[in-house]
Formats: C-alpha cells, structure tokens, sequence
C-alpha cells in the first residue's frame, strides 16, 4: 500500500468525520488489487443470497391425450408429456436470480446440463419512457408503467451511472454463478452504457473469456432524421459483448448466405452443362509460382495443389479438374452449393430492426428482432440445451428458443410483459402443433407472499408484533387512510368508508369477511373497503352481493407490491384497483360440458381528468376512467369531448382459459429448510392447468366466447376454473361447480 504516515492520519480523520475519500486516496487503498479496478459510488461486494421458493400459478400446454408409459418424450402431436417445463417468471430479477442460484431449481437446473447461454436487454436509455399502447375501440389507448416499474427503472438510474452499475453488477455475478462451465453470456446494450458494461463485464467474467464486441445495425437504410443533431451524427446501432464463462464455451460458427457481388468475383467459371457455379481453389502447376504468372489471374485462393503431370491428366479425365485459360495449370473444382458461405463477422447489418407493420410485433416498447436471437442461440447453444433471458419483456428469447428447440426460462417484473409472453409463446406451440414438430410445456411462476415477506422484512426490523402494526401502518398510509381504534377486523376510515387490511402472507377468506360483516353489523356500520394481496375463489361477486343485501356495502381491492417502496407511498402514486368478476355459464350435454363466457366487471382509474384535460393539445389522447377508456379531444371552441371507447365488457377481455378439472393437482412448492434440507409444503392452492384458451392478436382482434367441448371420463361433480386477463395485464378468476351424468 503506497500511503504515507501523514495519508494515513487524514483517511482515518475523514472516515471518523463521515467524510468521503478523495479518489486518490481510493485509487492508493486499492492499489494492489488489479492493475485496472472499477470502482464507482455504491459498489458492493455481498451478492443476494435469498432463496424464495417459486408458486406455480398457471400451467400451459396444448390439449393432448395423456399416454401412460410413454416411449418418447414427445407424444404423436409434438407435445411434451415429461422432462423440463419451461419457465414464465413474474418478479422482481434479482430475487428470481438469488432463488435459482440458491434455492432447489438449481438442481432441476443441473439435471438439464446447466445454463448454457443467457442474452439480457437491460435498460439502457436515461429517462426513458417504457410505457406502451393498446388497441381498442379503433383507437390507441396509452397504458403507461405500472408504480413498481416505475420505481425499478428510477431506482436504475436514481444516481446516475453508479445506481444503474449497482443494479446491474449485482444482477451479472449472480447470473455468473448460474451459467454452466461452459455457457456463455450476450449483454445488450447502447453508446450510454457500453463503454462502462465492457469494464463492468471483464471484472466479473475476466477479460480472458472476452469472446466478441458485436455491432448490431439496426438500420438498413436511413429514412428520415433517426436521432441526428446539427453537431452530432445519428445513433443507429446497438452492441452486445459475448462472455464465456470459461475457454470452454459452446461456439457454433454461422454463415452467410453467398452474396451476388461474392458470386461474380470469386465464381466466375460454371460446369459446362450445369448450372452450378464453383470457386477457384489451386493456382500452382507441378513445381511452379503463382507470382508474376500472366497466364491466370489469381481469385480468392483457398489452398495450392502440386500435381504431377500424369496425375494432373487422370483428375481432367475423371472430370475433376477444369482449365480456366487456356495453357494454365488446371485447376481442381469446388462448387459454391458444397459451400458453407461467408463466417458471420462482428459488424450485423442484415439484421432489421421491426417494422410497425411487421407481422412479428407486440407492441412492446423494446422488442428485438427474432433474427437477432435465433443468430445468437444457435452460435452459442445447441439443441436441448437450456438458454435464459432475465429481461425477458415480450419474450422474444423464449419464443425463438421454443422454435429451436432449446429449453427456456425467462423473467420480467411487469405484469403486462408477462401477459404479453403467455401470449405470444401459446401462439408458438400452435405454431409448431401445425407444422409436426416437437414443444415444450411452460409454466407461469411467481415469488408470490414470500416475495411479500422479503420486502417487509427488510423494511422492518423487529420481533412479529412490531412487524405486523408496520404493515398494517404501511397500507394505511398507501391508501390514504387514517387508523382506527377499538375494532377487532376494521383498522382504518377513509372518506366514509371503513377500512380492512388483509394478511400479508395469505389470501382473503369468506370466514375473515363473514367476520368483518358480523362486526360491522354490531357497530352499524354500513360500508367497508377489503384490502388485500389475493383473495379466497368464490368471494366475488356472490358473497359481497349476498352482504350488500344485508346491509353492508363492500368493495374489494387489491394492494399492489408498490405499497413496499416508500417512496411511491410518501408521493403518492399508490393505486389499489378494485377486484374484477367474470360471470361464466356452463353448457353441459350428458358428461360433454361447454363454458361461455358471459360478463366481465371492472373498474380502473388511470388519470385525473381535470389534469388531463388541463395538458390536452391538439389530437386527442385516450385515457382510463372508472372502468371504462375514454377517448378526450377538442373541439375547435376548446370544448373536451369524451366518446367511450369501452362500449360493451368484452371490449376489455385480452385473454381467457379453462381448467375444466380444477383441483384435481395441487400446488406444491419446495422449501429450503435451516438445516440445508428441501420441505414440500402443499399451499392450499391447485394447479391451473391451462386447457383452453382465447385470445387477441394483431392478425387476429377477435375472441371466442364459448369454449370447444369437453368430455370428462366419468360422471361426477367437477370444478371449472374460468380465468379472464384485460387488456391491462390483470388476471381474474372464478371457480364454477359442473355435474355431469
């Protein structure tokens, strides 16, 4: 440590004065770390080690007959009856990371071969605006970030570069720790970040398995001002930097198609009688030099071929050998259709960005290209292997990896990015179904109320009394209401209503609200709102109907995961939506049942019309108002018109699916125990087995309101789930009791 006596004296006065370290004196501390040391404000070296075990919501496959015993692992559809199911995992990244890198996935991760590749798109664009739009009505309604997105995306870039480098080094050492011995990473990123990722990259991956700086155009042409200034140039490339995890990474080398321009140059001369063109490889008689002969040019020279006279006459006998001028040494043939191509290099530039009429579109804000991924996992994985993306957005990474027959997992924290992916990866095993070929089943998880319990926690410290009034003191605060005193179930009053806040760790039952309805009616109380994370099946409408008859009006709704950062709840931004209910009637037809789908309640609030209607311009802008989207425009006196857009509820149903045999597997969830031990603990929930579905696309706006017909094995009593997602993102359940003969 190159520090003096005096240098010394003054870093421990500033540290005992809370003063920070003048970066020289940094640089001297770590000297003798690295010859090159990144270093910025906030960086940590303590990697998450939680271990949350994941929820199982919702399991999707095509329907298929079951084969017991089965030989293969595909059935006769393509459609997978055992092995690995592919991961949709709805959270925040960090925590998914830290639990598959810890908890008992791992194995399950193991068993597969290991992580062979990761690509990640992090966000890399300053104050961008990641918000997107929907389809409705005709008209383009604008859905904005949810609080949590947000709030993740301003955390990233709360201090600058440093927060956005601690967000992502954390991120990239536990996705080191996952990645096999030899897997690879691809980092995606922008002229904003790329120089500081590089650095960040080779700390944790070592500039040793550097493998490639690849420079992706995402522009063919240039149509228009794409970004340039009067003294600056316009942005059109991306970079992706490739890292190994160690020399030993998986490294399929691509081709490129032969260009027209490398034909005419390098493939002059045809078979006579064919129409097959082949390259020049040998220049050199017996003996001889290609150098300064005038007798033959020399093209694209591959290797030289010294023949003896006699041997040279018996390869043009047999057809192998051809003379391109006459009196030169003949030369050997190689057809261009026996040719890999031309090795893919580092600048991509066949490779265009989507198109707004692209079939391959989501409408999400940052999608990439499928031709993108499909480069990059088949160079750097093979088939079977088992690739990830914890960015995963609109899942293009999943999809291409579905069609090229890798294994995926892939995660985002938006709940409408992963609606989006459930979509656009039951499309894919469509998709394949039609064409014969194999796929795979996928699952939809979350971190579901240990997410919950990790968030509280590391608000609040403290024994279990002092952490529940916290959290009931959080929600109050969140909701903007004021607490209550003397009651058993009702903790707080806001705007004449009394308010009940639900458990953090367990859904709302009827008892708990059969009780908050006993209490009211001995207090003559007449109207409660019921907060809560989730809510028991059945709840709604039915019983709150049957007590708002009895006299108790109650509302349910649900607390979103914002309530956990402060910062949204002191400013706020914290919005609780009201539960939604589906009506679903059952056509049943001896032990045939058909489900249709015959109402869908909601109400959203989006905006403060009266703050919309202060910024509208010219045009108009489409916003959400008490359950229904509301197109404001102007009218040439300044009038704000409103047309609803919402007309009927089918406007807002995106999606809906049946489990015709809900209850029939439950969702049991691995443990890790203190003692390094794995418990299976049944949650009290059943599997939904996604058995049919509907859906909008782009091609195809329209749904389907009854279900095809189902045929049960037996007669008997079943229970059908009927599951609903808006065009929000916003998932809605029912569970309907069927008899059938």
């Amino acid at each position: 440590m190159s520090l003096s006596e005096k240098e010394k004296q003054e870093i421990i006065g500033l540290i005992q004065e809370g003063r920070p370290l003048p970066k020289e004196y940094i640089y001297k501390l770590y000297a003798d770390e690295e010859d090159v040391f990144l270093f910025w404000n906030g960086r940590n070296e303590q990697v998450t080690n939680a271990a949350l075990p994941f929820h199982s919501i919702e399991h999707i496959d095509e329907p298929r007959q079951e084969v017991e015993h089965a030989p293969t692992m595909f059935d006769t559809k393509g459609r997978q009856l055992q092995g690995w199911t592919n991961k949709l995992i709805w959270g925040d990244n960090k925590l998914i990371l830290s639990s598959l890198a810890n908890g008992p996935l791992r194995e399950e991760i193991e068993r597969e071969g290991g992580l062979k590749l990761i690509y990640i798109d992090p966000p890399f664009a300053v104050g961008a605006d990641f918000g997107f739009d929907i389809e409705v009505g005709g008209e383009t309604a604008e859905k904005r970030q949810t609080v949590i997105e947000e709030i993740a995306y301003r955390d990233t870039w709360e201090r600058g570069m440093s927060s956005y480098l601690s967000m992502l080094y954390d991120r990239l050492r536990l996705m080191h720790g996952l990645l096999s011995a030899d897997g690879s990473i691809y980092v995606h990123c922008d002229w904003r970040v790329n120089a500081h990722v590089r650095l960040m990259l080779d700390d944790v991956f070592g500039s040793n398995n550097f493998i490639n700086e690849i420079v992706w155009k995402r522009a063919q042409t240039v149509k228009g001002n794409i970004g340039q200034g009067s003294k600056f140039m316009g942005a059109n490339t991306d970079t992706l930097f490739a890292y190994g995890k160690s020399p030993a990474y998986v490294f399929n080398n691509q081709f490129l198609p032969y260009t027209e321009e490398y034909v005419s140059t390098f493939f002059k001369y045809t078979d006579p009688g064919s129409k097959r063109k082949y390259r020049l490889v040998s220049m050199i008689g017996p003996g001889g030099s290609s150098k300064g002969n005038p007798n033959y040019e020399v093209m694209g020279v591959r290797r030289y071929w010294r023949y003896s006279e006699a041997t040279m006459q018996k390869l043009i006998e047999q057809g192998l050998v051809v003379q391109t001028k006459p009196g030169t040494v003949p030369q050997k043939k190689q057809y261009l259709d026996e040719g890999e191509g031309v090795s893919i290099q580092t600048l991509w530039d066949d490779v265009s960005a989507i198109s707004a009429s692209s079939t391959e579109g989501t409408s999400y804000p940052t999608q990439k290209p499928e031709a993108l991924l499909e480069r990059i996992l088949k160079t750097s994985s093979n088939e079977g292997d088992l690739v990830a993306d914890f960015f995963g957005g609109s899942g293009t990474t999943a999809a291409v990896a579905e069609k090229l027959g890798r294994k995926w997992i892939t995660c985002d924290l938006g709940r409408f990015g992963i609606h989006t992916t459930r979509k656009r990866m039951i499309g894919v095993q469509r998709e394949l179904k039609a064409d014969g070929k194999n796929y795979r089943a996928f699952e939809v998880l979350n971190l579901g109320k240990y997410e919950r319990q990790f968030f509280m926690d590391n608000l609040v410290n403290g024994a279990r009394k002092k952490k529940e009034q916290a959290y009931l003191n959080l929600i109050l605060q969140a909701y903007h209401a004021q607490a209550a005193e003397s009651f058993t179930h009702l903790h707080g009053r806001k705007a004449g209503r009394m308010v009940h806040v639900g458990p953090l760790d367990v859904p709302v039952t009827k008892q708990r609200v059969l009780e908050i309805f006993e209490e009211c009616k001995s207090k003559l109380i007449t109207k409660v709102d019921v907060l809560g994370f989730e809510f028991e099946m059945g709840l709604m409408p039915n019983v709150f109907d049957e007590l708002r008859e009895q006299g108790v009006d109650m509302v349910a709704k649900y607390i979103p995961k914002d309530v956990f950062d402060p910062r949204a709840v002191e400013k706020g931004q914290v919005k609780f939506f009201d539960v939604a209910y589906l009506n679903a009637k059952a056509h049943v037809s001896k032990r045939k049942v058909k489900i249709e789908l015959v109402d869908f309640v909601t109400k959203y609030t989006q905006d403060d019309l009266e703050e919309v209607e202060k910024q509208l311009k010219k045009g108009a802008k489409v916003v959400i108002e008490n359950g229904r989207i509301v197109k404001l425009s102007k009218d040439k006196d300044g009038f704000v018109e409103r047309t609803v857009l919402t007309e009927s509820w089918q406007d807002w149903v995106d999606y809906w699916a049946i489990d015709f045999n809900y209850r029939d597997k439950r969702e049991v969830i691995r443990v890790p125990q203190p003692d390094g031990t794995v418990k299976e603990e049944w949650t009290g929930n059943y599997l939904f087995e996604n058995e049919w579905q509907s859906f909008r696309t782009r091609k195809d706006p329209k749904l389907e309101y009854t279900s095809v017909e189902h045929e049960y094995p037996a007669a008997g009593t079943y229970h059908v789930m009927v599951k609903v997602i808006d065009i929000l993102g916003v998932d809605t359940s029912r569970v309907m009791e069927v008899r059938v003969k």
